[in-house]
């Protein structure tokens, strides 16, 4: 699935031609450099690697600069890799004009981490109940997770308090609003994983 590596700027809003007020996501798409092609003869599929952003040489591993000076690019600070139908040269540099407006696409992120939290935060439980009968400190509590004698042992998966957050996710089939080729930036529909300045994958889709 062809598409490019960004960087979340943040969120604003724009009116469309009927004057509705549209809430997105401003991105930072582009340009991102073709660092090595994978084939199906000798990779077992096809799929290109991308490169976005940069980074100092002192900051980067021997391994990975001659990586990129193989591919004839600057050391970039991300790399990805798309599945893709048709391979172009390594080298080319992908734009945001990769994208129109009205197109549907997917973007994956990296979601905010919240470290350490509790069932209700994490899973949005209601607490064992109110101040009255006797639970006067229990109203964020979890509750019971045992199951009595048999099998005598809390079962895998159960929803408890843990770490919250910092999980890859996408958000599926938003909408592109606005393409500006000239900075580089793309305004999608709607919220967008991660925090501003994170890393993002704007992805075609099938459809």
């Amino acid at each position: 699935m062809l598409g490019l590596i960004g960087k979340k700027v943040g969120m604003t809003s724009i009116f469309d031609e009927k004057g509705r007020q549209q809430n997105c996501t401003v991105i930072e798409l582009g340009p991102c450099t073709v660092v090595q092609v994978k084939k199906t003869e000798s990779d077992g599929y096809n799929a290109i690697q991308l490169g976005f952003g940069s980074r100092k040489e002192k900051n980067t591993t021997k391994a990975l600069i001659g990586h990129f000076k193989k591919a004839g690019s600057d050391i970039k600070s991300i790399l990805q890799e798309f599945r893709v139908d048709e391979l172009p040269e390594v080298g080319a540099v992908l734009n945001v004009d990769l994208f129109k407006e009205g197109e549907i696409v997917d973007v994956v992120g990296k979601s905010k981490g919240r470290g350490f939290q509790g069932v209700v935060r994490r899973h949005g439980f209601s607490g064992v109940g109110g101040r009255t009968h006797g639970q006067h400190d229990r109203e964020r509590a979890p509750g019971s997770v045992g199951s009595s004698s048999y099998p005598s042992r809390v079962l895998k998966g159960l929803r408890m308090a843990g770490q919250h957050g910092n999980t890859q996710f996408t958000s599926k089939n938003l909408q592109v609003i606005k393409v500006m080729p000239e900075s580089n930036l793309i305004l999608v529909r709607g919220a967008v994983p991660g925090a501003p300045n994170s890393f993002v994958q704007v992805l075609k889709t099938s459809k």
